[in-house]
């Protein structure tokens, strides 16, 4: 993380989902891992923004801890909790970003911010097999519903038809599992990134069944619908970011209706960003997506982004516009990286087995 910061310039750094492996974690100090996540960020006086993934919910780690943690630096932290619901989960929200000129209340640019779930609920257990209780991984129904509210609120406020914005969760939709599949799929020059977790990228609703039952026999359950049309009808959305799929980096103009579903899309982008810490899967070049937003192109619709690794190279640089998809750009190199310090011969138990 912290050649990536030394080698760009930021105003705002969004940890999107996955801040900690929370299955490899004791109740007593889990979420102390937090201070060492945001400890590059305080030294240089920076603001984040943060998302939940599926393993910041764990049997020994609660979402509400972590945002508990995050609120010890309250001048840096900007995550907060808007809906509250026994399923709504905590990370959703949105923050206004202004105008530089500073001489008006009415946002240029809307950072939209979701809570897709997933992991495991805190210190619960089956009574029957003793076994966590898993928690569904998809946005919830709810919190579809306040983004929905607030985002016309918004529009009626201030007389606007649509307002600029950006969404962050950690989990995808089906949409990107759709695209990916498609016929045309993920072509490395007009969509440049790796697609290594192909051809199954981990969507919201997998492993669920329909009557909201998840087992070995529950493939998609499609509960991530109503999310998706959300998404898909919001003017002015002009991209959603995941994280999840370590092993893909690329963004894909969502347009039309893609095979397998039924929502159109109306030419949102879907991205993903690169791994950026040593935790989970996958020993891909760790490195960030960086997202640039300047109010001139907001105009238009359009934001320009690329990924910085942390060997300093810059991969995957493309203008999100409405020629995205078919412009021409150079291909992302597939590279791996290893932990230069790591026993990797030392498997250690994971706490509260033997």
């Amino acid at each position: 993380m912290n050649e990536v910061l030394d080698a760009e310039t930021q105003q705002l750094v969004v940890l999107n989902g996955d801040l900690i492996t929370g299955e490899n974690t004791y109740l007593e100090n889990a979420t102390v891992k937090i201070d060492q996540i945001v400890a590059p960020l305080l030294a240089r006086g920076l603001t984040w923004a943060s998302t939940y993934g599926n393993h910041d919910s764990q049997y020994n780690l609660s979402r509400h801890a972590i945002l508990a943690r995050e609120h010890r630096w309250p001048r840096h932290a900007r995550t907060q909790q808007m809906v509250h619901g026994p399923d709504a989960g905590v990370s959703n929200y949105y923050l206004p970003v202004y105008p530089s000129s500073g001489d008006t209340d009415e946002p240029c640019l809307l950072l939209w911010f979701f809570d897709s779930r997933g992991g495991f609920h805190f210190q619960q257990r089956n009574a029957s097999s003793g076994a966590h209780i898993g928690q569904p991984d998809w946005v919830d129904q709810s919190v579809v519903s306040w983004f929905e509210t607030t985002n016309a609120a918004l529009l009626s406020k201030h007389n606007r038809s649509s307002i600029p914005s950006l969404a962050f969760v950690h989990i995808p939709t089906n949409a990107s599992q759709a695209a990916q599949m498609s016929l045309a799929g993920i072509d490395p020059r007009r969509q440049p990134g790796i697609n290594d977790d192909a051809p199954n990228l981990a969507q919201q609703a997998q492993d669920w069944c329909e009557d909201g039952s998840n087992g070995p026999e529950c493939v998609y359950g499609g509960q991530d619908v109503p999310f998706m049309r959300a998404l898909a009808s919001t003017k002015g959305l002009m991209a959603v970011f995941s994280g999840h799929d370590h092993g893909d980096t690329w963004c894909c103009k969502w347009d039309g209706v893609l095979p397998g579903m039924e929502v159109e899309g109306d030419g949102v982008n879907l991205c993903f960003g690169q791994h950026s810490g040593y935790g989970g899967y996958g020993n891909w070049v760790r490195g960030s997506r960086q997202v640039l937003v300047k109010e001139g192109k907001l105009r238009k619709g359009e934001v320009e982004t690329w990924i910085r690794l942390e060997s300093g190279d810059v991969v995957g640089r493309v203008g999100l516009n409405a020629t995205y998809g078919a412009d021409v750009y150079a291909e992302t190199p597939d590279t791996m990286t290893h932990c230069p310090t790591c026993n990797y011969s030392v498997v250690s138990n994971m706490p509260g087995t033997t």
